[in-house]
């Protein structure tokens, strides 16, 4: 392979790892897989989360896609980087800055402070049922996650923390 198209392969992957976390944490997270996802949902003080096991399996999803694209096809080693920097960067954003796992800051503006707002929204629900934002990295306006949120407990679809504050 060309470096470009070892660049273009990553980068795709990259991109592609955001449209596949929605996908996942809507269908999967908020479907089937609940009983890993809840305790994120839920306040507790436990420094690890059942929901951690779906960085366990992507992660070993990761690794099997670096051992078998070095051994039988090189394009799936680079579309493993590209999922492997998704991973880094998911980390810092989701775990680190949305969640402070890792470091107290608090963004007062801009995409950073966007995307704390839209996963707060994310969090307004109780259960598995209705929500909006379920990307990591992309956060559409919050007062439209607002609005949506209204109108999904308007119309029975989700149930909202009384600390939500959305009337």
């Amino acid at each position: 392979m060309t470096w470009f198209e070892c660049i273009a392969v990553t980068f795709a992957a990259l991109v592609g790892m955001e449209i596949f976390a929605w996908f996942a944490h809507k269908y999967i997270m908020h479907g089937w897989g609940w009983g890993w996802h809840r305790d994120h949902h839920e306040p507790h003080e436990n420094t690890f989360e059942k929901n951690d096991l779906f960085a366990v399996v992507f992660g070993t999803i990761n690794a099997a896609m670096y051992i078998f694209g070095s051994l039988y096809w090189e394009a799936l080693w680079w579309a493993a980087l590209g999922v492997n920097l998704y991973g880094v960067v998911y980390a810092i954003i989701h775990d680190g800055l949305v969640h402070q796992r890792f470091f107290r800051f608090v963004p007062k503006r801009g995409y950073a402070k966007r995307l704390v707002q839209a996963h707060k929204l994310h969090h307004a629900t109780i259960g598995k049922e209705g929500g909006v934002s379920f990307g990591f990295v992309i956060a559409r306006d919050p007062a439209k996650l607002k609005a949506e949120l209204v109108a999904q407990r308007k119309a029975g679809q989700a149930e909202l923390r009384d600390s939500a504050a959305l009337l």
